[in-house]
């Protein structure tokens, strides 16, 4: 029998966030399988309590003994953010290369796990070896440092795995794409390749981030008060621009904001951001007039806690904001975050304050491959196959119809699950189904989406809270009137609502006897279907509802 080789999503395909791939290699009843990248989603309101989403691991957990290694593309949260919540039902060797490497790392610290022996270093365009899988970073360009394309050669062919990628001539900071390499690949054939789809529906070139620092450059030299830049704080070259503007325009720089900080450091550990001006506290820039200090600060998608939010509503406790001072957004707005980035430019222009964003002013380029970009990659690589990942169904339909156009024999197109024989067979397809599905960080628990603990903080958020405490004599009689609380319901008159509710109680209750256990569970049903009742009379309401008996 043949050896197979397979690619298989877990997270990614069909939404943009949670990459998790898998790559297997081996005979049918026993494959050998890397993962490639490991990454987060972050809720949204309509899951309260919840921040981070990450994928099922199931299928893989279930394999883990023949998991081989996690090889990380990037350092971006949706890359990276799921390692060190995973990595503990896993248990096997991580690559990355060093400024990604130092971030995972930081994350097991959080998490009190050691991780030296596991986490091994690859040197930029490395490779590493994982029989039957031989791995080569290939360095590209993204909106992050050291984002790597990884060509995976196994015996039957070899596959490209593109990452988060784009064509930038002048990346600022970080090597140029290794075009060289990835037409040498090219020639040598490859089988399919695993690409990013993010901006496919963009016409033209991504754009360089010189061309933003030019621009950047204009804006801010125009500017004479006090300048905020907020941005992602991964970003490494948007904010080596945001020194150098500073400089430029003579003024100092200070960074607000966790994130911002730990980015900083370690590129500076890495050898990068060399030859900038030195950032001042925060604290100290409070001494210095508006028109000689730049902040850079998190918080560019209108995070609650963000420091862009805490300064706009002046409540941070190092900078402040007032009339004639200037805020620039130098990021993408993420869809979904425009509500509230929408609600906090609108606070800022309220208050006097000039808000330059991607909308009125050139102050961001993309870090995924429009169009001419991905026509590019698919004249160096010529692959054989084509699979889009990273995007949505819109995004990957509409990849596979480029794909055709750029003449690609085979264009396959995957969701979350599907298992895709690459090899053996007359053309890759998908040829079977593995389990996947999200699982929710609730506080440190790994929860699935259909969690009990869930539902009851749902209907806790939607209709608030009943608790009625009732007294039972040793005969199994009531005992005086039941004890009540409740919690966000909108009661007008709360003694009415009170008295009401015990009317009803005291109906139900004069018709049960207490003895035995069945009886109680007969009562405490039957008193939370009256309670929710009168409540849904009363205010439109059905509470969740806890009904407490207690015998004296």
């Amino acid at each position: 029998m043949k050896d197979e080789l397979l690619f298989c999503p877990l997270g990614g395909s069909g939404e943009i966030g949670m990459n998790m791939n898998l790559f297997g290699y081996g005979q049918p009843s026993d494959h050998k399988w890397i993962m490639v990248d490991i990454g987060v989603t972050f809720a949204d309101d309509t899951i309260p309590g919840v921040d981070l989403i990450y994928p099922d691991p199931g299928f893989i957990v279930e394999r883990k003994d023949n998991l081989l290694g996690i090889v990380v593309t990037h350092a971006h949260e949706d890359h990276i953010g799921a390692i060190a919540h995973l990595w503990p039902k896993l248990k096997c060797k991580i690559f990355a290369t060093p400024f990604t490497a130092l971030l995972i790392r930081e994350k097991f610290k959080e998490k009190q796990i050691d991780i030296t022996n596991d986490l091994k270093i690859v040197e930029l365009n490395g490779k590493v070896s994982l029989d039957p899988f031989e791995i080569e970073y290939i360095t590209l360009t993204h909106s992050i440092l050291e984002p790597n394309g990884l060509r995976i050669q196994t015996p039957v062919g070899s596959i490209l795995h593109t990452g988060d990628w784009k064509v930038d001539p002048d990346p600022l900071v970080g090597d140029k794409t290794n075009e060289k390499r990835l037409k040498e690949i090219g020639e040598e054939g490859v089988l399919a390749m695993i690409c990013d789809s993010t901006n496919v529906m963009s016409a033209g070139k991504a754009g360089s981030e010189l061309d933003v620092r030019k621009s950047m450059l204009n804006i801010m030299s125009r500017l004479n008060k006090r300048i905020i830049i907020t941005s992602f704080a991964s970003n490494v070259a948007r904010m080596e621009t945001a020194f150098y503007c500073a400089e430029q325009i003579g003024r100092q720089i200070s960074l607000v904001g966790r994130s911002m900080h730990r980015i900083y450091k370690a590129a500076r550990q890495c050898g990068y951001l060399k030859n900038t001006i030195e950032p001042i506290d925060a604290r100290e820039a409070k001494n210095f007039s508006r028109e000689k200090i730049v902040y850079l600060c998190t918080g560019s998608q209108g995070e609650p806690m963000g420091a862009m939010m805490r300064i706009s509503s002046y409540v941070h406790p190092d900078v402040f904001i007032e009339q004639g001072d200037a805020v620039i957004f130098s990021s993408k707005i993420i869809p979904g975050n425009e509500k509230k980035l929408y609600k906090l430019h609108n606070q800022l222009v309220k208050d006097g304050i000039e808000v330059i964003s991607e909308e009125n002013e050139f102050v961001h380029v993309s870090g995924h491959p429009n169009r001419e970009d991905l026509k590019e990659m698919y004249q160096w690589v010529k692959p054989k196959c084509v699979i889009p990942v990273h995007g949505e169904h819109r995004h990957m339909i509409e990849h596979i119809s480029f794909a055709k156009e750029m003449q690609v024999p085979h264009p396959v197109q995957v969701e979350n699950g599907d298992i895709v024989k690459l090899f053996p067979g007359d053309k890759p397809e998908v040829y079977d189904k593995a389990p996947s599905g999200r699982l929710y960080l609730d506080g440190n628990v790994s929860i699935d989406p259909d969690s009990q603990s869930l539902k009851d903080r749902k209907n806790l958020s939607a209709n608030g809270y009943l608790e009625v405490t009732i007294m039972i004599t040793p005969k199994g009689n009531i005992h005086n009137d039941p004890i009540l609380s409740f919690r966000g319901i909108p009661v007008e008159d709360k003694d009415d609502f009170t008295y009401g509710l015990i009317e009803e109680i005291e109906i139900i209750s004069r018709t049960f006897k207490v003895g035995s256990k069945q009886q109680e569970h007969n009562l405490i049903d039957a008193l939370k279907i009256a309670c929710r009742k009168f409540s849904k009379e009363r205010t439109g309401k059905k509470p969740y509802t806890n009904i407490n008996l207690v015998r004296i």
